[in-house]
């Protein structure tokens, strides 16, 4: 299969099921369905099972039930109870009920097979209740491909899903560090070759830009988009290029601040920096650095964001030291906007058969990454 033509988009707007299972009542009395209560009626609302970026206890899931976790604790839900929850929320897409508990090592592949019976089990009495649902009719059932990082049941899980009336498929249980890199690609590679190419195929808790590019040449079409949410937690702004134009990684980088370090100890600090938080990516900046004190330009020199035109990097540094809730603000407004544009160029870039300029600019930033990178690179 192609991927040239695939849809590389984003879901703006995802919640889970954790959230919305703590106000179901006062969702089921509004009656106008979750957009139109947050105020966000032209959005498209795509409901997840879990919090891409928060990890669920394991061992609570059984036949009959998923448990979610929310701010009250742990919630059992039926299959029934579920699809209540999508009634009151009415979303545009939303992932049906799963069993995506999954273990590695010994054992995994008899809980692999449990976790694809189940979560089929779960999508049929889904199905079943989706028809005689008014409220949901204008909603699209995605059913999960689960099976852990066993090949076989993995496959097993697409191909009867596969079979059955969905709308389209979420590609469950490949984010968090759990699976090895290859192992991952290669399973979501196998997946999407057994999934008909007129249905979209999402993936959660994958977002680095040069993760997001593997897994487009491997079929997904959607991202959920929780990684500027987790940039901005760390206090960082996204600065990373994806313009394909000639010299253009050149000139982001050098106005950007990713020249080489200088000798009062940059280095080691930077060093330093990712080793306090190893989730830090080679595509943003930390803004807690001191060296941004007294650095009086925007955090991504050209950015049309609100904070890169009315701001500089050292009141975003100010604002994050002092713990002011403004600091959030900004940088999500600014690694929104920067990220919702790369997919922007990408779908440019798969229009015009560009991919692969825009893979190689990436990765090579990912390799060099701003503590590293020299003017001109």
């Amino acid at each position: 299969m192609g991927f040239g033509w695939r849809l590389a988009e984003l879901v703006p707007a995802t919640t889970s099921d954790e959230i919305r299972a703590e106000i179901h009542d006062v969702l089921e009395e509004y009656k106008g369905g979750a957009a139109k209560f947050i105020g966000m009626p032209d959005t498209v609302l795509y409901c997840s099972l879990h919090d891409p970026v928060a990890p669920c206890p394991s061992g609570y899931n059984t036949n009959k039930t998923v448990s979610l976790w929310g701010n009250s604790g742990r919630m059992e839900v039926t299959a029934s109870k579920f699809m209540d929850i999508q009634r009151a929320i009415q979303p545009d897409w939303f992932q049906c009920i799963s069993d995506g508990e999954t273990l590695s090592g010994e054992g995994s592949r008899k809980r692999a097979k449990k976790s694809v019976d189940r979560s089929l089990s779960f999508l049929d009495v889904c199905l079943q209740l989706l028809e005689k649902s008014p409220e949901l009719q204008g909603s699209v059932m995605f059913g999960a491909i689960e099976g852990g990082d066993i090949l076989e049941e993995r496959l097993r899980s697409a191909r009867e899903t596969a079979k059955r009336p969905v709308g389209g498929f979420l590609l469950d249980g490949f984010q968090g560090c759990a699976m090895a890199k290859e192992t991952k690609l290669n399973l979501i590679a196998s997946v999407t070759a057994e999934l008909p190419e007129g249905k979209p195929r999402i993936i959660h808790g994958i977002g680095k830009p040069d993760e997001v590019l593997e897994c487009i040449e491997r079929g997904v079409d959607i991202f959920e988009s929780f990684f500027p949410f987790q940039v901005t937690e760390r206090g960082c702004a996204l600065v990373f290029s994806y313009d394909c134009h000639p010299d253009s990684e050149a000139a982001v980088l050098q106005q950007n601040g990713a020249q080489v370090l200088e000798k009062d100890g940059a280095e080691e600090d930077q060093d330093e920096i990712f080793k306090a938080d190893p989730e830090m990516t080679p595509f943003e900046i930390f803004l807690k650095d001191k060296r941004y004190q007294d650095d009086f330009g925007p955090l991504l020199e050209g950015c049309t964001c609100y904070c890169c035109q009315k701001h500089t990097r050292a009141y975003v540094h100010h604002l994050l030291v002092t713990n002011e809730l403004l600091a959030g603000v900004l940088l999500m407004m600014h690694n929104f906007q920067h990220y919702f544009s790369f997919f922007s160029a990408i779908r440019d870039a798969l229009r015009d058969n560009k991919l692969d300029q825009l893979k190689k600019l990436v990765f090579r930033q990912a390799l060099q990454g701003p503590a590293n990178a020299k003017p001109g690179q």
